[in-house]
């Protein structure tokens, strides 16, 4: 690797004030502040399992509800993880990961495409884990993935508990990235035919 693979965005609204910093070669040391606690549990659980340094500090208008911070805090962390990966020169591309929490199976599969598609399956929970709106599940992977410019397919393949539905999505796609962003030994250029990605 010629440089670091970091990236600092700061992002402002009349409706959250945001900053995401990461390191895609870091260690998994997580720094996250939203003031939406279950949201900040998912996203130390991205963090920790893909190996990523993150920090994270939104404010947001927690007082009118939680879509905006989670929202914009997502396509920050989307944006940050484009940016970090530069021009994707040397790595795997390409991720997946299956992983259980208890009743939970979670399939996820990546492909830092440079296009951005979502395919989500998840059965219906509970609408509120504590105070959090579970509505917001896809909407979080949409916004990641618009920002990113990635390929995301998760697929809930077996759940009941919602806590445990949504955690399992957070650590199978973090496992995902883990190995789609990592260096691969035998590719020396960009992981395209065309090139480019």
């Amino acid at each position: 690797m010629s440089s670091p693979r970091i990236a600092t965005v700061k992002r402002t609204t009349k409706e959250s004030d945001v900053l995401v910093e990461l390191n895609l070669d870091g260690s998994g040391l997580i720094d996250i502040q939203t003031g939406v606690p279950f949201f900040e549990h998912m996203l130390s659980q991205l963090g920790k399992h893909a190996g990523f340094d993150l920090t994270v500090r939104t404010t947001g208008d927690v007082d009118v509800d939680s879509h905006h911070t989670v929202e914009d805090t997502s396509l920050a962390f989307g944006q940050a993880l484009r940016e970090a990966l530069g021009d994707k020169a040397g790595i795997r591309r390409f991720g997946d990961a299956v992983v259980p929490l208890d009743e939970v199976l979670v399939q996820a599969a990546v492909d830092l495409s440079g296009r951005p598609y979502l395919v989500h399956r998840q059965p219906e929970i509970v609408e509120l884990i504590g105070t959090f709106d579970t509505t917001l599940g896809r909407h979080i992977w949409e916004s990641i993935v618009a920002e990113a410019r990635i390929a995301l397919h998760i697929r809930v393949l077996e759940g009941r508990n919602a806590h445990h539905v949504f955690e399992a999505q957070f650590k199978a796609v973090a496992r995902a990235l883990r190995d789609a962003v990592a260096i691969d030994g035998r590719t020396t250029g960009i992981p395209s035919t065309k090139g480019t990605l």
